[in-house]
Order: structure tokens, then sequence, then C-alpha cells
């Protein structure tokens, strides 16, 4: 598994931008391979069903993942984000752990972006009932949860996660697109 960053990006296509640079460096395919979307909404390349991605994209931020097995990332801005959210889509279990952390929208935020990389992987998209959705809570190491690999990473103003079958890496590569200024 490989996960690829970007930032200052200033429009939503430089994400695909990212992605169309991951897999030319990864797998040597130029250009990008043609994309459709499973029922679900996951996209897959048609072509290649041995190569797996996923990508996200918040603000100016961009995160991409390339493995041979499915693999769903997400990045989020941090924010407040609506109130009743929080007791929507948490579990029992997760809605005690948010209460205790100091920071409690940045948590929330690390937390929500486990449980939409989960449904990434899984193509499905997101369930009627958010609480449904399983992941684990947030941890600086990579943790092995219902036979998936999740690992989390943040930064200032920033939230982002994997889930796959393969371990995440440590870190993931920053790459800088070129991206015209206006």
């Amino acid at each position: 598994m490989l996960i690829y960053s970007a930032s200052g990006l200033t429009a939503r296509a430089q994400a695909r931008d990212l992605l169309a640079l991951a897999v030319r460096e990864t797998w040597g395919l130029s250009p990008l391979p043609e994309i459709a979307c499973q029922e679900g909404g996951k996209p897959y390349f048609p072509g290649y069903p041995g190569l797996h991605f996923n990508l996200s994209h918040s603000g100016d931020l961009a995160l991409c993942a390339l493995d041979t097995v499915p693999v769903g990332v997400d990045i989020q801005l941090v924010k407040e984000w609506r109130p009743s959210l929080p007791r929507q889509a948490c579990s029992a279990e997760e809605l005690a752990w948010l209460e205790g952390q100091p920071e409690f929208w940045s948590a929330f935020t690390l937390l929500w972006t486990l449980k939409e990389a989960r449904v990434k992987e899984s193509g499905r998209g997101l369930t009627p009932d958010l609480r449904d959705i399983r992941a684990p809570l947030p941890s600086e190491k990579p943790l092995l949860f219902d036979g998936l690999w999740f690992r989390t990473w943040s930064g200032p103003g920033w939230a982002a996660a994997v889930c796959g079958h393969s371990e995440p890496p440590e870190n993931f590569l920053k790459k800088v697109l070129d991206i015209p200024t206006v």
C-alpha cells in the first residue's frame, strides 16, 4: 500500500491529478486509465482489475491510496460539524471516547475519517445508521480491526485515515502538483 498526498489545491479536479501522478510513479501507467464506478460508487480501473485505488479531498488537501487489494482513504479539514452528528454517527463507546478528548471536534473528525475510509474500502457507501459503521478508535499506530488494517494521521486543521487489507505505511508520499497561479 502506498499513500500519496498533496496540498495547495485550488480546484477539485486537481485531486485526480494526484491520482494520475501516483499511478504513473507506482505502476508506470500514463495516461491515467479509464475510471468507472461500482454500484456503491467506489471508483475502479476496469482495464486493471488487480490495481486498486481510492481518493479523497477536502479544502486544498488531497489523499490517494494505491494497492493490489481494496483500499479506502479519507481526509477532512477539522471543523465544527452539526452538533447532532456525533450522536447520529457514533456508538456509545465512541461517544464516551470523544467526551474524554481535549479537542472534541478534532477527535470527532479523526473518528469520522476512520468510518469514511472503512465504507470507501468496502464500496458500500454510508449506511442509513452511521453508528453501524465499525472502525477502531483512533491510534497513532496501525491497527488490525475486523480483519482490516487502519491508520490515522493528523496535522494542524486536518485529519486523515486509511482502511485496507495491507498494513499501511507510517508516512505518506507528499507531492507537489504543478498548480498554475491565477
